[in-house]
């Protein structure tokens, strides 16, 4: 292993060959092997460490096996705790999307104090395959089969070709000490319950199932890659910029086939994500118009213009266009599928998908503005009810509405709408998040 190692770092990564590197480093396995071969390859390299404070005992004891493993190599050693369920609650997020925030938080600031070159990382085959299957099951493009990439700017990822298999079977060979992180071993997360159940069939259908596998992800990478290039062929030679925005001629998109996936690959890069959407803007009567988070698409007769949205809102208002989005301005707003229906305060509610109309608009409210308060089995107007709730004129002024087709659904962070509320008989639930400053 250590051999193809060293051809893949030269192959692909020689740009990595004596530079400075930060390696990301868990304890388990799968790093302890990264910084093995590694070492053995005399590479200039540093470990960092997180400790999310997760495992009690077993967290300290992680960091303490690190600490001990560096000092006895001589190698620089970075290690940073952080109160993470703390974190969680006060950011809501999920405690997978918590570590990972504060990991790559914390390592990109290393990167730039301590002038490390790359960070990296112990992801492997197996962990790619992992990616695939989640991202499949929850429908994607092609994006998203691709597998985890090799690179993102610093970040590298150089065991990507070797699978779990090789990576134990050097780590045996070496007798390489490691820590075991038991919370691998739970169904809880959806990649353990895809590792667990689901990869080891797959590899019962053919023994060189990860090797097909990794011959099939290099093909939709270069397909992926061919597209990427038509795209942007297209944009350079049929975008025309003018004082309006890019206009883009109906009939030169009309030529390129299949229509469908043309268009979502091409307005993809400007969040425009339902191609259903785009297909019929093409055919609707001029004046017609779609609204991404960041850019407005207009039909203009013969001719489709793009604009991008100023950070000010257009005519005061701001169009959310699809589910799983986010937006930071003008206030923090998450909006993404869920599974369950979880306890929450109003700044976080659920609704029923199928009653919703995209784009939702969100905006200010406004005088004769009603909607029908969760709780109260009925219709009232938004400023009777400000009246009745006691909110003060600061409050009411920076007020927020989200609505569809004309109808309230949410004042965001006080009240949802009982019309749009999701309950247990509710099959596609919408998950809306409002995170206040």
């Amino acid at each position: 292993m250590l051999h193809l190692f060293e051809k893949n770092l030269e192959n692909h990564f020689p740009d990595l060959l004596g530079k400075k590197m930060l390696v990301a480093v868990s304890g388990g396995i799968d790093s302890m092997v990264l910084v093995d071969l590694l070492l053995a390859l005399k590479q200039n390299i540093a470990l960092a460490h997180v400790n999310f404070q997760l495992r009690e005992a077993e967290s300290d004891a992680d960091q303490l096996f690190l600490e001990t493993y560096a000092q006895k190599n001589e190698i620089p050693c970075f290690v940073k705790s952080f109160d993470t369920r703390t974190f969680v609650k006060s950011e809501k997020l999920s405690i997978q999307e918590a570590a990972r925030k504060l990991r790559y938080a914390w390592f990109e600031e290393l990167i730039k104090t301590h002038h490390f070159d790359y960070l990296l990382t112990a992801h492997h085959l197996d962990d790619s395959l992992e990616t695939f299957l989640i991202h499949l099951s929850r429908g994607t493009g092609i994006d998203g089969l691709l597998g985890i990439p090799e690179r993102n700017e610093k970040i590298v990822r150089p065991l990507l070709i070797f699978s779990k298999a090789q990576i134990i079977a050097y780590a045996d060979t070496r007798k390489l000490a490691w820590r075991e992180d038991i919370s691998n071993q739970s169904d809880k997360y959806l990649r353990n319950r895809i590792r667990h159940h689901v990869v080891p069939e797959l590899k019962k259908l053919n023994e060189d199932f990860l090797g097909n596998f990794q011959k099939t992800l290099t093909q939709l990478q270069s397909s992926a890659a061919f597209i990427k290039n038509q795209i942007e062929d297209f944009k350079n030679n049929y975008f025309h910029k003018t004082k309006n925005g890019i206009e883009i001629s109906l009939e030169t998109l009309s030529t390129y086939k299949p229509e469908d996936s043309f268009l979502f690959e091409l307005f993809k890069p400007y969040h425009f994500t339902d191609w259903k959407a785009l297909k019929e803007l093409l055919a609707a009567q001029s004046g017609k118009q779609l609204f991404s988070t960041t850019h407005r698409l207009i039909k203009d007769r013969d001719k489709l213009i793009l604009i991008e949205l100023n950070n000010e809102s257009f005519e005061g208002k701001y169009f959310i266009e699809g589910n799983n989005t986010e937006i930071t301005q003008p206030i923090h707003l998450k909006i993404s599928d869920a599974n369950a229906i979880q306890k929450g305060d109003n700044c976080e509610i659920y609704l029923d998908k199928n009653s919703l109309k995209f784009p939702l608009i969100l905006r200010k409210w406004q005088q004769g503005d009603y909607f029908y308060p969760s709780g109260m089995g009925g219709k009232k107007k938004v400023s009777k009810w400000f009246k009745d709730e006691k909110i003060s004129l600061p409050e009411k002024e920076n007020t927020w509405i989200l609505s569809t087709e004309n109808q309230i659904v949410y004042l965001v962070g006080k009240r949802a709408d009982q019309r749009f509320l999701a309950d247990e008989k509710t099959e596609n639930l919408i998950q809306i998040t409002y995170y206040p400053t």
